[in-house]
């Protein structure tokens, strides 16, 4: 299981296709976590500014129609990150059969985000 972190918006956008997140277009692959220690460090690097509700995608790499790739970051990982992490890139979009479930991203008292839940 790879985790996709995505603001429920960006999930919604077009139920009907694939989904591609917008670093599919800049960078070539949708970014993704191999774990849940590493999307929080993620989501608190990356998604800070994120007002609605932040998802993680709970992908099935074995049903994913694209290409996964195990890669190093480009520099540092993210504060809170193993520093040997290896990221989970996928090369192509995602089909949504391959979405196995969803949770929801929650930030602590401090306004950082700290855990996740199931998506009610």
């Amino acid at each position: 299981m790879i985790l996709h972190l995505a603001p429920l918006d960006d999930w919604l956008e077009a139920p009907d296709r694939p989904y591609a997140a917008a670093s599919l277009a800049t960078e070539g692959f949708i970014h993704c976590s191999p774990d849940e220690r590493t999307a929080l460090a993620v989501a608190n690097a990356f998604f800070q500014e994120v007002h609605g509700p932040l998802m993680v995608l709970l992908i099935d790499e074995d049903a994913l129609d694209s290409v996964v790739r195990w890669e190093a970051p480009d520099g540092p990982p993210p504060a809170g990150a193993a520093d040997d992490v290896l990221f989970p890139h996928i090369y192509g979009s995602v089909n949504r059969g391959a979405v196995v479930g969803m949770l929801e991203v929650r930030r602590g008292a401090d306004g950082r985000w700290a855990s996740m839940s199931v998506w009610s």
